[in-house]
Parts: C-alpha cells; structure tokens; sequence
C-alpha cells in the first residue's frame, strides 16, 4: 500500500511557505521543508507546525544538495517559493536576487531532471514580471516588461520552467501570482508595515509612518487563498501557466486608509512621502486576469480585499499589545 503523499517546500520559513505547508499537512501530505544552513534563518511562521514537517539542508546555490535531497526524501511534489523575494532589496543585491530567484530555478529544475523526472513542480512566477505594462488585466500571454532586477530574475525562472516542461516533458507548472498579502507578511513590505505601523500609532508606540508612491495600485489577495491554487496546479493531467489574481486594483493610499479606519484614526495625519521609498523604476499598475485558474482549475478568491486589510490589522494590534 502506499504511503501518503510527499511534497518538498523550499521556502518554507516564508509566508506562503508556512500557510502552504499547513494546507498540505491537512490534506494529509507528509510535508518536507528545504531551509539554508544560515544563522539568519526565522521559523517564527511555522513555530506552531514545526513537529510535524520534516526540515532539510538545501541550498539553492548548490545543485548537488539539491539531488541529493531529492533522492533521499523522493517528493512527489516540488513546490519552489525560495528566493530573495523583496523587490527593493534587488536594487541593493542584483547578482545574489538573480543567483536565487533565476539561476537557483534552473537548479531545482536540473535536479528534478536528473533525480526523478516524475517528479511534479511548482514555480513561483510572479506579477511582477509584467513591470511596465502593456494591457490591462495581464493574462497569461501578455509580454513581460519587468521594471527591477527581482522581476527580472523572475522572468528567467518563468521562462526556464517553460523550457524544462518543453524539452525534457517535466509536469513543471507555473504560477504568475499577484500580490497576495497576510499577518505573517514581512514587515519589509509596505502592506504589512502599514498595518504594523497603524497599530503603533493606534497604541501609542509611533507617531508617523513613512511611505513611497501612495498611488501605485495592486492586485492585492490572501496568501492562503493563493497556496490552494499552487496545489491546484500539481494536480492537474497537463501542466500550465496560470494567473492567480483577484481582478481588482486598489491603491497604496487605499490600503492606508481602510487599514487607519480600522484603528478609529485618518491616515491623512500620520501618512507622510519620503523619496528613499521610491522605486528607481516604478510599476504602477499591476491588475491580473484570473479567469484561466477560475475555467481549468475551479479556483476563485473567497477573501476581499476589506477583509484581508481588518485581518492584517486586527493581528498586528494583538501583536503590539502583547509586546508593550
């Protein structure tokens, strides 16, 4: 009889990581979790589920390590959310994003060749790929126009995972996932510092809150939403290419203004631009057309945006009264 299905996370320690480890460990996977053997690496986001997954050496660096894992631990599933995944940091770090986020993908994917072909994997594409947009929604075969070193390197994992399901017939499928945000979003990035900061402000703790380009508008969902659709895509006869979006734009000033709102105060007040936050290139609308996952996949949102926002802040307020 066989045993339960085995799926290996790299990026694990991550957010999508930790909530798509989750949802597999309920679906009753036996779930293995690649982590870097690094001083810096955080388990706080599966702290609560740490016993029962499996954590590996991996390193997306190193091809070996990665058949090595491979053969050890034979996954039926490769899901790859391992990457420097913060686009402002890729100004500062172009070579280690595009050794991580490209080159660590045609790794991954030589490894899975090599290892066992059978294998099904998933990439994280995602929207910022499109960049500089040239229609509006973006859909699967709109042109990438990436506008920052990480949507570049993203382009090549994208493209390269097309490669490898082309010539070598991988069920490698990718995922052009859109903002998708939660509690457990870094405090780096700008919805989960205005939902953080909202919250100090609210307490007592700050007073302001600095940002870069209030009116860049996104395509913002729930994270764990979007894990479903990674585990969708693997359990497809064919793999694909797929958009994971919620059709709708809201802007950075929304965001701030709905997540003040929730706390009883105006943003207005306590909202203010500094020019070290803009983008050397910005992208300034980015929108997906998720209708292809909602036809092939069956795959739909079910939180909105106003939900997502309350969620974030409502967190970060227990946060912040248990750190006082």
């Amino acid at each position: 009889m066989a045993g339960p299905k085995k799926a290996l996370i790299t990026g694990i320690t991550g957010q999508d990581g930790s909530y798509l480890a989750e949802f597999l460990l309920d679906k009753g996977y036996e779930v293995v979790g690649m982590v870097r053997r690094s001083s810096t690496v955080n388990f706080e986001r599966i702290a609560h589920i740490q016993d029962r997954v499996n954590l590996v050496a991996g390193d997306l660096l190193d091809e070996v390590s990665l058949i090595r894992l491979l053969q050890e631990w034979q996954p039926g599933e490769v899901y790859n959310l391992a990457a420097q995944s913060f686009v402002q940091t890729s100004w500062n770090q172009p070579v280690f994003t595009g050794e991580s986020t490209a080159l660590g993908v045609t790794r991954l994917l030589d490894a899975i060749r090599i290892a066992n072909p059978e294998i099904r994997f998933y990439q994280a594409s995602s929207s910022e790929m499109f960049g500089k947009v040239v229609e509006v929604p973006q859909k699967e075969d709109t042109p990438f126009y990436p506008r920052s070193p990480y949507g570049v390197a993203k382009v090549y994992g994208h493209w390269i995972t097309v490669n490898y399901r082309e010539s070598y017939g991988l069920h490698a499928s990718s995922g052009i996932l859109f903002n998708h945000e939660s509690p457990r979003r870094g405090l780096e990035f700008v919805t989960r510092k205005i939902s953080n900061t909202a919250a100090k402000i609210a307490l007592g703790v700050e007073k302001k809150i600095s940002l870069g380009n209030l009116d860049a508008r996104r395509d913002w969902g729930y994270a764990p939403d979007y894990v479903k659709a990674m585990w969708l895509m693997l359990q497809q006869d064919e793999p694909d290419n797929y958009v994971i979006a919620t059709g709708e734009t809201h802007s950075v000033g929304e965001f701030c203004k709905l997540a003040f709102t929730c706390v009883g105060l105006n943003y207005e007040d306590y909202v203010e631009v500094d020019k070290k936050f803009l983008r050397p290139a910005e992208v300034d609308l980015l929108v997906g057309d998720p209708s292809k996952a909602g036809k092939v996949l069956g795959w739909t949102p079910d939180v909105a945006f106003q939900d997502l926002v309350e969620t974030m802040v409502d967190a970060d307020m227990k946060l912040v009264k248990a750190q006082l």
